[in-house]
């Protein structure tokens, strides 16, 4: 199914009930009609990382089911899957088979070995340092082979996730033979997750290097554009990125938009907001939660560094159940980048703030996807939390059929409901947008599809925590009741 203009959930394959058939039900079921697509989360065999150390693209868990539940989804929603192009399990066939025949493994080429790739087999400290990276020290972990020998491979992330090299033949085939695999299990979309990292340069910071990283996305693209499957690379960086990936005619990710809906919503003032959205690009996805957390470094030079601060802070304040350390070491969790909440206890569990809020995404340019826990209105999961240890999980609730059930009927939720099948059916929205501010805390948002003669008018009070919103087809206009 190709990709369309309508809202889009992100689920794991077993958070709304246990495996992709009670998915199936539930959006069958309480979801009809509610969205059009979904981001099922990586659904593959893992070793870590809640799915994200893939170790066989090739095969659905078979806790959650099989392609068979896969494309029966895809038969009624465009779906995305992940593809991981900066690293694979330490369990994968691949790497285990490299730890037993090392030098001799038709998969040595797939790994970035320190002996080949820095010059003395170390990198300097000024190297290490020059790295962006998610550890204090350089990012490694050992390969310890059968012959009893080791050696350091490149891993940005967990021990369980091995860095590709994607420059060797061998990883090009790698990459082409798993994205066309997944082209033709009914993928619309596939996410470049951890996209920015699989590039590196000695001499550089390691992420996003160019020009290299436009031609590890061209070769995914052309394999991806023969089976008309859209390509979205996953990074979490300056703005100015993703501004520089639209200017390729690439679909990328509004990741902006969650901190400055709650500085919006926590100041009162529209005026970073209006302007992000006049300058934001237009082909995009919009989020304002994600599986893992609320993030921070988006939003710099969008907000001033003295606004961000008061943003976290009237979080961690006016928030329901969110404290600081989750976001800490305590909880295995050092991420400075992100705060680890949902979206609805990060606006204190008020269901008239988090309306405005999904409003402000629904009337922004791009498709608006919603996290499962912010489709239902989700508060802050601390029974999971302290059972775990596990920071993101204050964020990844596990439903029962019969939870879904009950959280549905809330009125929040139905509101939501309602907003999103409006997003979904308006022709307005796939017309032009206009943003400005009618003042300190009122902004307004249009969308104006002259081909089918309808418009879509959203004006706000974010300091009182008000909204209308105003459809107008043929010259009739109805206010939209959520």
């Amino acid at each position: 199914m190709q990709l369309k203009n309508e809202a889009m959930l992100i689920t794991y394959a077993d958070s709304l009930g246990n495996n992709l058939k009670d998915l199936q039900k539930v959006l069958q079921g309480p979801l009809k009609d509610v969205v059009g697509g979904v981001h099922i989360l990586p659904f593959f065999p893992s070793s870590g990382d809640r799915g994200f150390a893939p170790m066989d693209y090739t095969k659905v868990d078979p806790a959650f089911g099989d392609w068979k539940d896969v494309n029966a989804l895809a038969e009624d929603y465009y779906l995305m899957f992940d593809f991981m192009v900066n690293h694979i399990s330490a369990q994968s066939p691949y790497f285990k088979d490299f730890l037993e025949k090392k030098d001799a493994s038709e998969y040595a080429d797939l790994f970035i070995r320190y002996k080949n790739f820095w010059p003395n087999g170390e990198p300097t400290q000024e190297q290490v340092d020059l790295i962006y990276k998610r550890k204090p020290r350089a990012p490694y972990r050992m390969a310890e082979f059968a012959d009893g020998t080791a050696e350091k491979v490149w891993c940005t992330f967990d021990e369980q996730q091995v860095d590709l090299d994607v420059t060797t033949a061998t990883t090009k085939k790698f990459i082409k033979n798993n994205l066309e695999f997944l082209s033709k299990q009914g993928a619309s979309i596939i996410r470049l997750d951890a996209f920015a990292y699989a590039n590196k340069k000695i001499g550089t910071n390691c992420f996003f290097v160019e020009p290299e990283i436009w031609e590890t996305l061209k070769e995914c693209t052309d394999v991806l554009d023969a089976h008309n499957v859209t390509v979205l690379p996953e990074i979490h960086e300056h703005y100015t990125i993703q501004l520089k990936i639209a200017e390729h005619d690439y679909y990328v990710y509004d990741f902006a938009l969650p901190m400055l809906v709650l500085h919006t919503l926590f100041s009162g003032r529209v005026d970073r907001l209006v302007h992000w959205m006049e300058i934001c690009p237009r082909k995009q996805f919009t989020t304002l939660d994600t599986h893992d957390g609320i993030g921070v470094v988006d939003v710099k030079d969008l907000m001033s560094d003295e606004e961000t601060e008061a943003a976290r802070e009237a979080l961690y304040a006016q928030g329901a159940n969110v404290k600081k350390k989750y976001s800490s070491a305590e909880y295995n969790n050092l991420d400075i980048y992100q705060i680890n909440c949902t979206y609805y206890s990060a606006l204190g569990n008020n269901d008239q703030a988090y309306i405005l809020a999904r409003v402000l995404q629904c009337f922004a340019p791009g498709i608006p996807q919603i996290y499962y826990v912010g489709l239902l209105a989700g508060e802050n999961d601390i029974e999971l939390l302290e059972k775990t240890k596990e920071g993101r999980n204050i964020n990844r609730h596990y439903y029962t059929l019969d939870e879904i059930d009950r959280e549905v009927q809330r009125p929040v939720v139905q509101q939501l409901f309602n907003l999103l099948k409006f997003r979904n059916t308006s022709p307005a929205f796939d017309g032009e947008f206009a943003v400005k501010a009618l003042g300190e805390n009122e902004i307004e948002i249009s969308w104006t599809n002259a081909a089918e003669n309808t418009t879509a008018v959203m004006t706000a009070n974010t300091k009182a925590q008000t909204f209308s919103i105003v459809e107008t087809i043929d010259g009739k206009s109805r206010e939209i009741k959520l």
